[in-house]
């Protein structure tokens, strides 16, 4: 299937009740779309990186009892599996769709990561300034870029590489009623923008860990 765009279908998701109704509403409606999606970005992310890159998306397998909030899919150059490497997202919580570079606690390397972000500051603070700074992927908060001063990025990358569950993703958010969501092609062009800024960032990180 081609990628159309998310629906209010989509995001109502959310408000299913029960793990085993949610997670099917999930695989029915979200997922195919993930699919398609990943079809359309992984050659053009392969590009950027001049890695191979592998999709992933979320199954939620170890959950037992209480539904997922959100659902994603990740673009790793790794095969067997992205939480221990930089990584890109595309998902979906109810209320917004993220578009993230992601680095996430379960990296082993994370603090060469944050030394050399540390030592980039200026570079991202020259990405677009409504570019969104989450520091825990499990939840909805994030800061704009914008509202970020330099001491406030720097205890950012200071939590990520000090913190033990110190996260790092940056990237942009989409609200539901954003007219990108439901055209398909301009979604794709989004993701796309948003990806080759930071793919120079993705690959940095990737620098910094083989070092």
């Amino acid at each position: 299937m081609s990628f159309t765009g998310f629906s209010a279908n989509d995001f109502a998701v959310f408000h299913i009740d029960g793990l085993e109704e949610r997670m099917a509403a999930i695989q029915e409606r979200i997922q195919p779309k993930f699919k398609a999606l990943g079809e359309e970005l992984k050659p053009f992310l392969e590009e950027q990186t001049e890695q191979p890159i592998y999709i992933h998306i979320a199954r939620h397998a170890r959950r037992t009892k209480n539904p997922p909030n959100d659902t994603w899919m990740a673009f790793a150059n790794n095969a067997r599996g992205y939480k221990k490497h930089p990584h890109f997202q595309i998902g979906l919580f109810d209320d917004h769709v993220f578009l993230w570079l992601a680095h996430i606690y379960e990296m082993p390397d994370k603090e060469k990561v944050a030394d050399h972000f540390l030592e980039q500051m200026t570079e991202i603070k020259r990405l677009p300034q409504d570019f969104m700074i989450s520091q825990d992927h499990t939840k909805k908060e994030a800061a704009s870029l914008h509202s970020l001063d330099h001491e406030g990025l720097e205890a950012v990358l200071e939590r990520f590489k000090n913190v033990k569950r110190g996260e790092f993703l940056i990237g942009a958010h989409l609200s539901t009623d954003d007219p990108i969501l439901s055209d398909g092609n301009a979604f794709i062009e989004k993701a796309k923008d948003t990806f080759i800024k930071l793919a120079p960032f993705y690959n940095a990180a990737l620098t910094s860990i083989e070092q």
